[in-house]
């Protein structure tokens, strides 16, 4: 009989309308209150189901508060069968929450609508942007007056701006270079230097090159590609001669790439942080083994820079000659380092000088993957975290902006109490959860790294996580995904190279392309060690805008 089991998802309503009808017919009323519970026992699980099926379904780590709001409803349902500690340190950490969980509540509740969508406004086209008139005449058969017959005046013009583009050309720069000669004598000749290329007797020009070069690791076009384009607009160019010239150029680039190496190294704060690179090896047959990038961000106060390093294997020090691996690295480090809890660091943090920072935004993702599993109790955490975050936005945003000491005095009283409530949390749930589980892991994962993770709460130059280096890496994800490997180690040290100094010219807002073709000719001729740091990116930009600054 339908009143005696539990309702399953092959049973209609209709089918349960039936049988309490029956039950009420009979005036069964203690059948009626089982049958009532198991229905609200079966939604309740269908409520679960769609949230995790929705929460599985988002394309990013973030999750709603509507949907943490639903978890931790499920977690205060459950607190009857807990041991009544884990129910205080729950109450604890809901406290530190509170204003965030109410809020969340009350949205849910009232449902507001969300605000009108504000009217578009269409920005203004550039004005450095060239302009060039495109005259457009009146038909023949329109230019008569329709009263007289006479031809009509032109009195002017009704202008609309519509960008256009005007298609890439291939050119042949004809160098001509001058030749003097002095006619009341026979004195020497004088004649004008050479043009600027990237190699003497090389036939591609600086800015073809500088263009290839952004193409292919900024934008991620493979040299095949850039080769097909190139006989589209009319020449034929082997990918070896492409291969070339991006190789002597990452050899003239190579002493910048050394100085923003040291630049990143003695920073305030380095992150660090590494991403495969798959390596084609001819011993192999063919076949790649894993390499390495390694991504190492520096922040002194509002300066960044960065530097990549290419390792030939995963390994934690290098295995060729000169070759650094991250061991290696943080060999000449000191002072505050942020990274996740890589095995590879473990050594190089025993040092008292190099200081351990912990990524949060780490610590966080394995809580989600928890939720994701369907475990409601990450939600708690995951929620101190996003509050977290929200404290630490609204202190960088404030204006007029805060020094570090007083970022850090702020952290301390709005942040420290709710921190101190997470790592309460997590230590009295460790022995609770089986260690293989997913929240076992996140636990795990917590309270071995729980100082390093708040190490943010000891200097106000120290941030949250490790994201700064995790973005860096993105554009050489969209390279690796396109070109699927690099051909040798050498073609590891290059790229390491090209994407150092395309990413601080994205960090600090300059075109590359006019970068390169810029700086590149002042490598190819003798240049002074102490004058390599005029090229460098932030020193090329500062001259250019105190020129512009001049001009305007």
């Amino acid at each position: 009989m339908l009143a005696t089991k539990k309702p399953s998802s092959s049973e209609s309503p209709e089918e349960i309308l039936t049988a309490f009808n029956a039950l009420l017919t009979e005036g069964r009323t203690d059948g009626v209150v089982a049958l009532f519970k198991k229905v609200v026992a079966r939604n309740s699980e269908l409520e679960q189901e769609l949230a995790l099926m929705l929460l599985r379904k988002r394309k990013s780590e973030k999750v709603s508060a509507a949907q943490l709001q639903f978890f931790f409803d499920q977690v205060r349902r459950g607190e009857a069968t807990l041991p009544p500690n884990l129910v205080d340190e729950n109450g604890a950490l809901n406290d530190a929450i509170a204003d965030d969980v109410e809020k969340a509540a009350a949205n849910a509740k009232t449902k507001t609508p969300p605000p009108a969508p504000k009217p578009r406004i269409k920005r203004p086209i550039p004005r450095d942007i060239r302009r060039v008139d495109n005259p457009i005449p009146v038909p023949p058969d329109q230019r008569a007056c329709p009263s007289c017959g006479e031809e009509r005046r032109c009195f002017g013009h009704d202008t609309t701006e519509v960008i256009e583009l005007i298609p890439a050309q291939i050119i042949v720069r004809r160098d001509m270079r001058e030749k003097l000669t002095c006619d009341s004598c026979d004195g020497e000749l004088v004649r004008a230097p050479v043009g600027e290329k990237i190699v003497s007797g090389g036939k591609l020009g600086i800015v073809l090159v500088s263009q290839i070069i952004v193409d292919k690791y900024d934008d991620g076009l493979p040299l095949h590609r850039q080769q097909n384009r190139l006989r589209r607009l009319g020449i034929e160019l082997p990918v070896s001669t492409l291969a070339d010239q991006i190789a002597w150029a990452a050899e003239l680039l190579t002493p910048l790439w050394h100085l923003l190496f040291a630049e990143t190294i003695t920073s305030t704060v380095m992150h660090l942080d590494g991403t495969g690179l798959p390596v084609l090896d001819r011993k192999l047959s063919g076949k790649t083994r894993y390499g390495s990038l390694w991504g190492y961000v520096g922040v002194s106060g509002d300066e960044v820079t960065c530097v990549y390093v290419f390792n030939s294997t995963g390994k934690k020090n290098g295995q060729r000659p000169n070759e650094l691996g991250p061991e290696d690295v943080l060999a000449q480090r000191s002072g505050f380092t942020v990274a996740d809890a890589a095995t590879v660091f473990d050594r190089s943090f025993l040092r008292d000088d190099l200081i351990e920072c912990g990524c949060n935004m780490h610590a966080r993702r394995y809580f989600v993957k928890a939720l994701d599993s369907g475990d409601p109790r990450a939600a708690l955490p995951i929620r101190a975290f996003r509050k977290l975050y929200e404290l630490e936005r609204t202190i960088r945003e404030r204006e007029p902006r805060l020094s570090p000491d007083e970022i850090l005095a702020e952290r301390i009283k709005t942040i420290q109490p709710m921190w101190i409530q997470l790592v309460s949390w997590c230590l009295a749930w460790l022995p609770e959860v089986p260690p293989a589980s997913r929240l076992g892991k996140a636990l795990r994962y917590f309270n071995n790294h729980s100082e390093a993770l708040g190490r943010f709460l000891e200097d106000g130059n120290v941030p949250l996580d490790n994201g700064i280096v995790e973005r860096l890496h993105v554009r050489a994800a969209i390279a690796r995904k396109n070109f699927l490997f690099t051909g040798s180690d050498d073609g590891g040290d290059r790229a390491a190279i090209m994407l150092t100094i395309l990413a601080n010219c994205r960090i600090l807002g300059i075109n590359p392309v006019e970068y390169l073709t810029d700086v590149l000719p002042q490598l190819t001729g003798t240049i002074r060690v102490s004058e390599l740091s005029e090229l460098l990116p932030r020193a090329w930009r500062d001259r250019r805008l105190a020129r512009q600054s001049e001009a305007a």
